[in-house]
């Protein structure tokens, strides 16, 4: 289903396949012969989604945009299914794999591999080619790779990335559940004027 939202509509190759079952929505251009599968969603709020060609998004798979980072995705890259991409930037011939997150800011260098479960943290950068292994977390500026077991260590790395503020536009010291529910549900409201195209 491709859907316009605040007045922008989506722009899908005739080459490219999306999925009946699928979502577009909003500032979201598809390059040529990609695959969008089943189940996916691909929604633009506020930034915009640029996806290059040969993409595949497979079942399920969430790629959005805010207003503060627009999402950028390059030629011949894999999203594995129940994958989540926000606001990031992954550069050609990445494979993202089945359940792994890909926060706002970061930045996935050519030929990079995010493995199962695994996550890359806000305004994280991975050189091409590096692995982030099976439910591991890259994290801070400079990067580590850690396991979740070292859940101290990526606390004390993203911390300072201030997840609250970057994802949500609160500062820590001030993010409540009853602020970022409020703060998310008035944003969301603008879904309900979205058309079907």
């Amino acid at each position: 289903m491709l859907l316009s939202h605040s007045g922008k509509t989506p722009s899908v190759h005739p080459t490219a396949f999306v999925a009946i079952t699928a979502t577009v929505c909003g500032d979201v251009r598809i390059g040529a012969n990609c695959r969008i599968m089943y189940g996916a969603s691909i929604i633009a709020e506020g930034g915009s989604i640029e996806i290059g060609d040969n993409v595949i998004a497979l079942e399920n798979a969430v790629i959005r945009s805010t207003s503060r980072y627009s999402t950028v995705i390059g030629a011949h890259c894999v999203i594995g299914p129940n994958a989540h991409l926000v606001g990031c930037i992954v550069e050609p011939e990445v494979f993202i794999a089945t359940g792994a997150s890909v926060f706002h800011g970061a930045r996935l260098g050519a030929r990079s591999e995010v493995r199962i479960n695994a996550v890359v943290h806000i305004k994280t950068t991975l050189p091409e080619e590096t692995t982030v292994p099976i439910g591991w977390v890259a994290v801070g500026d400079p990067m580590e790779i850690l396991p979740p077991s070292e859940h101290d260590r990526v606390w004390e790395l993203q911390k300072p990335l201030n997840f609250p503020l970057t994802a949500y536009g609160i500062e820590r010291s001030e993010a409540t559940m009853t602020k970022i529910t409020e703060r998310m549900a008035a944003f969301l409201e603008s879904h309900s004027d979205d058309q079907e195209v």
